[in-house]
């Protein structure tokens, strides 16, 4: 396999942003890019867009919308690259985002694994910058939440936000169980800090780029939740959930109850009261209790580091 970086685009009624995603994929001065387009049955022409753009495109027309995390491990499957790059619709390259982030991973031991670039907050349809951090990576805290860095200091992330990751081949074909490297049970939300998580505990590590520059519109923020289906808050919900019982081990479950238990309570009450709507997100977690066992001993099972190593990162 030649040193192809694949770029894995996932649209979903997503054509308003696409020539500006589009124009960066396209500029990109890294020599040797292949994109893929995974859509998850678009309504709005976000496939005829992707065509009209790129003649060599490699895609995959979904009949329905089957979430982000399946619509990446299609892509994945069939591209080439040893790079894979995960770039969002409302996400926009500067010409040298691939090029500089593969450099780095020259530069950087064998077990950095994913990487990111800075992320600028952006707004509009245009994608025109802000003067805010939109995303340096992703981190954790001891009450169950991750957070993407946005502090001027430049630091070592957990992980990478998935709307522009950039991963190793070796790392995607290490961390994938039973041949997924996002657990598709997710859906949509928590996939990226999910497989920084088992990354982490599999002994890979995470880089930040700061001369790689990307601009992203963040439509999912706490304040707008109300904002946001229901069916997607209902997995947001579950995910929070799902992330800690497969990932979390003893040592960090203890460590980080007090935290993470009054988040928890907060949690169910809400749902119980004012978001009724994402009820069936407890019942799924309950229904389908032993699959997510299935998946926590394969990755507990392979596991290189403590949680006593990975304590340090949850703050």
């Amino acid at each position: 396999m030649g040193r192809v970086a694949s770029i894995v685009l996932v649209t979903w009624n997503s054509a308003p942003y696409l020539p500006r995603c589009l124009a960066g994929i396209a500029q990109q001065s890294y020599p040797d890019i292949e994109l893929v387009h995974v859509d998850n049955a678009s309504h709005d022409g976000s496939l005829g867009r992707v065509r009209e753009a790129f003649a060599r495109v490699s895609q995959v027309v979904n009949s329905e919308n089957l979430g982000f995390a399946v619509a990446v491990n299609q892509g994945v499957k069939i591209a080439r690259g040893e790079f894979i790059v995960l770039c969002n619709p409302d996400a926009f390259l500067e010409h040298d985002y691939v090029k500089n982030v593969v450099e780095a991973f020259d530069r950087a031991d064998a077990r950095d694994g994913m990487a990111t670039g800075k992320l600028i907050r952006a707004r509009g349809f245009e994608i025109a910058p802000t003067d805010a951090i939109d995303s340096k990576g992703i981190r954790m805290t001891r009450s169950g939440r991750h957070l993407d860095i946005t502090s001027a200091r430049d630091e070592e992330p957990f992980g990478v936000s998935g709307a522009a990751a950039v991963y190793k081949r070796t790392f995607v074909n290490d961390v994938s169980i039973e041949g997924e490297f996002l657990d598709e049970d997710f859906f949509a939300f928590r996939e990226d800090a999910d497989v920084a998580w088992r990354g982490r505990l599999f002994g890979w590590r995470a880089l930040y780029v700061p001369d790689a520059i990307a601009y992203h519109v963040r439509h999912v923020t706490p304040e707008r939740r109300r904002e946001i289906s229901p069916k997607l808050n209902m997995h947001s919900v579950k995910n929070r959930f799902l992330l800690r019982l497969k990932n979390e081990g003893l040592y960090l479950a203890l460590r980080n109850a007090p935290f993470e238990l009054f988040r928890d309570l907060v949690t169910v009450s809400a749902v119980l009261t004012i978001e009724r709507t994402s009820l069936p997100a407890l019942g799924w977690l309950w229904s389908n209790r032993r699959r997510i066992l299935v998946k926590r001993r394969a990755i507990q099972g392979r596991r290189k580091v403590s949680d006593r190593k990975l304590a340090e990162w949850f703050r």
